[in-house]
């Protein structure tokens, strides 16, 4: 029987704070047991073992950007739903730097089908409605605006713009303008 107190989503909320503080690279089942100072065995009744709880912590971080991310969006349009979502990942990935990388996480099918994964889709759709963007282009620009959000967060996370000016909230904000544009005048065939 399980240590009393301890839970899966206990222990998934502590594999996150873990996370947060020395990467998503470093949680283990063995590093969570430590945290919470027990055996290794006691966490084995609420997890199968450091993928499940990998997995996990991406759930959690899919769902918790999904709810930021709705409640930025709404009453948004255009360029204003763009920068509100583009600032939900990049300040939730400010905030919690460990979460925001198990949101990379690749799913099994089962996972990601039952995540908020498919929330994000929908919410970006929603930015481009007030662009005018039909099929197949709306998929082109969804991946588009993930690839520019990832990649922006990222670099920036791992300290690539902290030794040059300018300021990175300055080429943030122009990077947003600039895909507004883009997506004004999207290329046709």
């Amino acid at each position: 029987m399980g240590r009393v107190g301890l839970t899966t989503e206990r222990l998934v909320r502590a594999g996150a704070e873990l996370a947060d503080e020395v990467g998503f690279d470093q949680v283990t089942v063995s590093a969570l047991a430590r945290r919470f100072d027990v055996k290794v065995a006691s966490l084995y009744s609420h997890l199968r073992n450091s993928q499940d709880l990998r997995t996990g912590i991406a759930l959690l971080a899919l769902e918790e950007l999904a709810d930021r991310g709705a409640t930025a969006l709404a009453g948004r349009a255009g360029k204003d739903a763009l920068t509100a979502l583009a600032n939900v990942y990049r300040d939730y990935a400010a905030e919690h730097p460990g979460r925001y990388a198990a949101a990379q996480l690749r799913l099994s099918p089962e996972a990601a089908a039952n995540s908020a994964g498919s929330r994000h889709a929908r919410m970006t759709r929603a930015v481009l409605r007030g662009y005018d963007l039909t099929e197949p282009d709306q998929t082109h620009a969804v991946r588009l605006l993930g690839s520019v959000f990832h990649g922006y967060v990222s670099l920036e996370l791992g300290g690539g713009f902290s030794h040059s000016a300018p300021d990175s909230q300055e080429t943030w904000t122009r990077i947003l303008d600039a895909l507004d544009a883009l997506l004004r005048n999207w290329p046709g065939e």
